[in-house]
């Protein structure tokens, strides 16, 4: 009788120079505008790694378990960070359907990896939403969606994120962002 080894390959990515950021949360939380803000604030060398590009645009895939965003999200922010780039990946990125990918794309990075989930409450949140100046975007999401997508505290497990709550304004979230990773020293200004 034999037994199966599962033999599990690492790919070590980036340098010990390069940042990888992760920010997640629900619909409406912020996340795209805090990965604007640091990418604005760091300037050139900083690669934007957007779950709703790679998975709505370039695939043009509904968000499911196994989906084929899932691996070019991870293969986009390896490739950036091998080419010398600080990454941030941003999205929803439910962690069921995504922790596993994001787990080894941080212990194979060489860097410094953060994790980041912005906690908004779904009366924030609805608020947010309404808020935006796309009335096209308003009409293909609507308040319903949000419910039916909100997840109360999807973080991902053994304790990675750091937990940004709703108190903190945007301009707020970007600066402890850029400075708990490094990245605020390191930028061009």
């Amino acid at each position: 009788m034999s037994v199966g080894v599962a033999i599990v390959l690492r790919v070590i990515v980036g340098s010990e120079q390069t940042r990888l950021v992760i920010v997640r949360g629900n619909s409406a939380s912020g996340k795209s505008s805090v990965a604007a803000g640091i990418r604005e604030r760091y300037g050139r060398g900083l690669a934007l790694v957007g779950q709703d590009n790679l998975r709505r645009v370039v695939l043009r895939e509904r968000d499911v378990p196994g989906g084929a965003n899932v691996g070019l999200i991870d293969l986009t922010a390896r490739y950036a960070l091998d080419a010398g780039y600080h990454v941030v990946v941003e999205g929803i990125l439910y962690a069921d359907r995504y922790s596993d990918m994001l787990a080894g794309l941080v212990g194979d990075h060489r860097g410094v990896s953060r994790c980041y989930y912005l906690d908004i409450p779904i009366e924030e949140t609805l608020a947010r939403h309404a808020s935006k100046a796309d009335a096209e975007y308003l009409a293909e999401v609507t308040d319903q969606h949000l419910w039916q997508w909100y997840r109360q505290r999807d973080l991902l497990p053994g304790g990675l994120e750091t937990v940004i709550g709703p108190d903190s304004g945007l301009q707020a979230t970007v600066e402890r962002i850029m400075t708990e990773t490094g990245l605020a020293r390191r930028a061009a200004n």
